[in-house]
């Protein structure tokens, strides 16, 4: 089952057997360790994903512990009278961004496999909540939801380019006032609003009463 920020999201898969159910545990979480883009925040308030094996109540005689945003041992608590959780792990689900030109949302993979083909060599900057693709004299734009994340991205694909020796990609997250007016007057010419280039944001934090 996944949680989020400790309440139950959505049962990923059910097992008639507790060694099945370990073992597809365990593999989702190798599969999810290569994840380089997660999801930190929704509706602009931070959240936390996390992995848990549960079964039958009966079966565990001894509380698992959790730990809290502050490192201290938590012990877990699970409002299913059937159920107790045995397992659980910290857990990325991955982070979408919103490809302009299409208006629809594409995974990290879709953009690097669309966007950043071996050939070529490809500048990659950011500007505000937004990531501008140039591929010669063709420019793409991405959006995320906040200017943190747009630094984020740009810092983790710098670092998956190194480990995978490419040389063919620039990216750059500082960009000088220069390029900046440089990119507002290229994106404005393209038809883009300049109020929305300027925009760091996409989500707000929602207001708890």
């Amino acid at each position: 089952m996944l949680f989020k920020n400790k309440s139950r999201k959505r049962i990923i898969k059910k097992f008639n057997t507790s060694k099945r159910a370990s073992t597809y545990y365990d593999e989702l979480l190798k599969e999810n360790s290569k994840i380089v883009f997660e999801t930190k925040t929704e509706n602009g308030n931070p959240c936390e994903y996390e992995l848990a094996l549960l079964e039958k109540k009966g079966n565990t005689l001894f509380p698992i512990y959790t730990k809290d945003e502050l490192g201290r041992n938590v012990k877990l608590e699970f409002s299913d009278e059937d159920y107790n959780i045995i397992k659980i792990s910290s857990y990325k689900e991955p982070e979408f961004i919103k490809d302009y030109q299409t208006q629809n949302k594409i995974s990290i993979d879709t953009f690097v496999n669309k966007y950043l083909p071996k050939d070529g060599i490809k500048l990659i900057s950011k500007l505000n909540n937004k990531i501008v693709v140039q591929n010669d004299e063709q420019f793409s734009l991405f959006i995320l939801k906040s200017d943190s994340d747009a630094n984020r991205l740009i810092d983790n694909l710098t670092q998956r380019f190194i480990n995978l020796k490419r040389g063919d990609c620039m990216f750059v997250k500082d960009n000088s006032n220069q390029q900046k007016k440089y990119l507002y007057t290229l994106l404005e010419s393209k038809g883009i609003n300049k109020n929305f280039l300027y925009r760091k944001e996409t989500t707000y934090p929602t207001q708890v009463s």
